[in-house]
């Protein structure tokens, strides 16, 4: 308990901020179908999102280091507010597309600065009970998130404004706590090509992992609309995802600490494929069975990212992790601005189920890579198996000495 209070600005600013920035993806997208925007138009801004997430990761320590934590997370929040309330006042696809890098660039800012909050406030004795907090806390507001898009009326200033006052409210518990601000800390270099040379399976997986959860979160309401879901309905279909990759973390965990992790990878895709079969195969069969294909979907796409991760890290030194795990978010990001684009695209051209076949043939070139990979090398020594969210390249040194803490 004396942890949970100790962390407790922390772990609201976070929900806060989960619940602003995780609805406003799918309210874009149903707003902007309503506005006449097209499907290509949708998809550009799901990767303009990403795009600026990619500069905020970068940008995010440098400012810290310039102005200090407080005043950094207050700068990103303000362009996060002004990102969602400047929607409604000016009705332009490539507008919101810019408005969507600053929300983007908003949400990697704020998450840097929590997370070298925690890094700098956690002992070894409290990072696994803080680090499960920490992800219970996200996950836990993401899925609400996903359920408030059921009464958010699509392409309204007041939707949009609860956003922006939800984004307003996480500034508050973090600039006035009490606990002094930590040391800033040092921006990982981004070397790329670490994570290739460590493991190109694991480079590999990421991107694929970006490909299923990108395209699924920022495009998945034009499917859910396509295949004639209403709103609460797309809501529903959304937290069906994000409920089923959370029940799959710790099964799949303890999966990848006892067996080699190259074949728990590949039968994840293997169970992504079947899903997104599934899912082209339930198109029309009801809701029920849409939300059920979408909980079995989250379920086998959602962890494939940490396992790769932890795949990467079992070939890496621990003087490597940070920037391994900066590496590993560099090729994520480069997947996550690609897949909203592809995926609106086929879905534009070939129909609503197009975007689970394209899921489905990057799950199958990643089998296929991961059995010619299976020959190249035996296993390496594992690494203990962490839940590695996707939130800032900073994320690594939390989640490095927990790697290093003894054989799983």
């Amino acid at each position: 308990m004396r942890l949970l209070v100790s962390f407790a600005a922390l772990f609201l600013s976070v929900i806060l901020l989960q619940l602003s920035s995780g609805g406003v993806g799918a309210l874009d997208a149903i707003s902007g179908i309503a506005l006449g925007f097209s499907t290509a138009q949708v998809g550009l801004l799901g990767s303009a999102h990403f795009f600026g997430f990619f500069i905020g990761c970068w940008v995010a320590p440098r400012m810290m280091g310039n102005v200090g934590h407080s005043r950094a997370f207050a700068a990103f929040t303000a362009t996060g507010a002004i990102g969602l309330l400047a929607h409604m006042l000016l009705v332009d696809p490539l507008a919101w597309a810019g408005m969507r890098v600053a929300s983007g660039f908003s949400i990697a800012g704020c998450y840097t600065v929590i997370e070298a909050w925690l890094q700098a406030k956690v002992t070894n004795e409290t990072r696994g009970r803080t680090m499960a907090a920490y992800r219970v806390a996200d996950m836990g507001a993401s899925l609400v998130a996903q359920l408030m898009i059921s009464v958010l009326e699509p392409a309204s200033y007041i939707s949009y404004n609860l956003l922006a006052l939800l984004c307003c409210a996480a500034l508050l518990p973090l600039t006035l706590t009490k606990t002094a601000q930590p040391s800033t800390p040092s921006a990982p270099r981004l070397r790329p090509m670490l994570a290739v040379t460590r493991s190109p399976l694991a480079a590999a997986g990421v991107i694929v992992a970006a490909l299923s959860a990108a395209s699924f979160r920022m495009v998945g309401p034009i499917y859910g609309t396509g295949v004639g879901l209403q709103t609460n309905e797309i809501a529903l279909f959304l937290a069906a995802f994000v409920a089923g990759g959370a029940l799959a973390q710790y099964p799949v965990g303890w999966l990848a600490d006892k067996f080699d992790r190259r074949w728990v990878l590949i039968w994840l895709s293997v169970a992504a494929i079947c899903s997104c079969m599934q899912t082209v195969f339930f198109t029309g069969q009801g809701t029920q069975a849409i939300l059920l294909t979408a909980a079995l979907f989250g379920l086998t796409t959602f962890p494939i990212y940490s396992i790769a991760a932890a795949h990467a890290h079992d070939f890496a030194s621990a003087e490597e992790r940070v920037e391994l795990s900066a590496a590993l978010m560099f090729h994520y990001a480069l997947g996550a601005i690609a897949a909203p684009l592809v995926a609106s695209w086929l879905i534009d051209v070939y129909g609503p189920p197009a975007m689970f076949v394209m899921i489905a043939c990057g799950h199958g070139a990643l089998v296929i890579f991961g059995l010619v990979r299976m020959r190249s090398r035996p296993t390496a020594r594992r690494t203990r198996y962490i839940y590695s969210p996707r939130t800032s390249f900073l994320v690594g040194r939390l989640t490095s000495r927990a790697r290093d803490q003894g054989e799983p």
